[in-house]
C-alpha cells in the first residue's frame, strides 16, 4: 500500500528513479482498485463514473512511475514509446520494466 501512495504522491515527478518493487506493487493495486471499480460498476451508475473518472487519473502516476522506473534500468524515458511497436513492443516494455537497477557512477 506504502508503493500506491507514493506512486500517487510523485504523480508529477519525472525525474529520479523508482524501484521495481516501486513498480509492480503499484501496478498490482492499481489493476486491483481497476478490476473492484469494474466489477461495481455492473450495480450502479455512480461505480461506472468513478471507475471512468479513476481510470483518466491513474494515467499521470503510472506514466511518471514507468519514465522513473526505466530510468532505474538505465534507459532513457523514450523507451517508452517501444511499447507503441504492434505485438512486439508491449512484451518489449515489459521486459525493460522487469530489468534489474543499474547502479549510479559514483561521483
Amino acid at each position: 500500500m506504502e508503493y500506491f501512495v507514493t506512486a500517487w504522491q510523485r504523480s508529477f515527478d519525472y525525474i529520479g528513479r523508482s524501484t521495481r518493487p516501486e513498480y509492480w506493487w503499484f501496478y498490482l493495486a492499481n489493476l486491483i482498485v481497476a478490476v473492484v471499480l469494474a466489477v461495481l460498476s455492473g450495480v450502479t451508475d455512480l461505480f461506472a463514473k468513478l471507475f471512468n473518472l479513476y481510470a483518466i487519473a491513474s494515467v499521470v502516476p503510472t506514466l511518471s512511475l514507468t519514465v522513473r522506473r526505466l530510468r532505474d534500468s538505465g534507459k532513457p524515458w523514450p523507451w517508452i514509446f517501444i511499447g507503441l511497436i504492434p505485438f512486439i513492443g508491449g512484451i518489449w516494455l515489459i521486459i525493460l520494466l522487469c530489468q534489474p537497477s543499474v547502479s549510479l557512477p559514483a561521483i
